[in-house]
């Protein structure tokens, strides 16, 4: 929520047997803008709180290339969020 905006992700309850895969024709993923490097830093270390998992670990932060600074993460349904910092 920030002021009068919202998003909200729900899962539904009838769900088919396949899981989610990013790469099928869908959703992909969401991207955010994060806030600062810091920010962007402290969300990914809590990630795992929540069941996220960094991706692409070996490129992070600059997986979308070295203009960007960002955290692409996915949990265990297959779903990707990139948290973009606003000041790559």
């Amino acid at each position: 929520r920030l002021d009068s905006t919202y998003i909200v992700i729900e899962q539904s309850p009838d769900m088919l047997v396949k899981p989610h895969n990013r790469k099928r024709p869908g959703l992909n993923h969401l991207a955010f803008h994060a806030g600062d490097h810091d920010r962007v830093n402290a969300l990914t270390a809590a990630a795992a709180d929540h069941g996220w998992a960094l991706m692409f670990a070996n490129k992070h932060p600059h997986a979308d290339g070295p203009q960007t600074y960002a955290a692409n993460l996915s949990n265990t349904d297959g779903y990707q969020v990139e948290l973009t910092a606003n000041n790559p």
